[in-house]
């Protein structure tokens, strides 16, 4: 379970790259969304009006934690795409939100890191200083991140405000329930930049392949993923399974040789093994 979701949230990167001149952006989000909204409205809907009193209570997480995950973070990924290739897309976008979440709750929530998950954090940092310098000195010297570095960075760093938020949000509230109000709420979010969006860009030129990607999108990496990463969590512990989120960047690197025909430097495959370290000692427990 815990590797399906991994393989379906990994071709995510590739489509940000693969369709980035066909669609713009925050189309892509937006109909990513919206497929996903009307999947899972017959699967959430009775446990929505069980608990519907409670979404008014907690309303302010819960637009927060939508404009941050879905509204704002989602869009960042398919323009970042526009820049950057799919291999950097996945690297830095599944390794700097676990930087970030550590730092913002360390700051904000004053929550302790351990040493341990303190080194594991310096390492990451590491490799992903490596993959941006391509391994030179020279570079890291006169360093400066591309724009589709910088874009998936900041997409980053709301997926972590994102990731605090659902960590705090009331255990009254199911995650299905959850999941099911940030999905609409994102879709309508949304929904004025796309019309924005739509009249100063060209019009999309529907096709078969698209209809498709958008299809994958909002049923694959939005509904399927959260299922299968959930079933993992109840069977395996939530720690075990957020080891596998470092195979993303492996296998959105295959991916990306395979569909995307990109090639993959010394520099990536050393990056990834050092983040891979990282990422291990900031999630283990004994």
């Amino acid at each position: 379970m815990a590797l399906a979701a991994c393989i379906l949230w990994s071709f995510n990167f590739i489509i940000a790259r693969g369709i980035s001149r066909q669609m713009p952006p925050v189309a892509i989000s937006f109909f990513r969304w919206l497929c996903a909204s009307i999947i899972i409205v017959p699967i959430a809907w009775q446990r929505f009006i069980a608990e519907k009193h409670l979404i008014t209570k907690h309303w302010k997480n819960i637009l927060f934690a939508t404009l941050m995950g879905i509204s704002l973070y989602s869009p960042l990924i398919y323009l970042a795409g526009h820049y950057s290739p799919a291999v950097n897309l996945a690297l830095i976008g599944t390794t700097s939100t676990p930087v970030f979440t550590f730092l913002i709750a360390g700051i904000i929530y004053r929550e302790k890191i351990p040493p341990l998950s303190l080194l594991g954090l310096l390492i990451c940092i590491a490799g992903i200083i490596l993959l941006l310098s391509k391994g030179s000195w020279d570079a890291i010297i006169h360093f400066h991140f591309t724009t589709g570095d910088k874009w998936m960075l900041l997409g980053a760093f709301f997926f972590a405000v994102y990731n605090i938020l659902v960590r705090k949000k009331t255990k009254e509230l199911s995650s299905l329930t959850y999941l099911f109000i940030t999905f609409i709420l994102g879709t309508v979010l949304l929904l004025p930049m796309y019309i924005w969006e739509a009249r100063v860009s060209p019009p999309i030129n529907w096709n078969l392949n698209l209809l498709l990607i958008v299809l994958y999108s909002g049923a694959g990496t939005s509904v399927a993923a959260f299922f299968c990463w959930n079933a993992a969590i109840q069977r395996i512990g939530s720690s075990r399974t957020s080891v596998f989120g470092n195979l993303i960047p492996v296998l959105a690197s295959f991916e990306a040789v395979w569909l995307l025909h990109e090639t993959v430097s010394f520099i990536q495959i050393a990056s990834m093994c050092v983040v891979t370290v990282g990422l291990v000692l900031a999630t283990y427990k004994k």
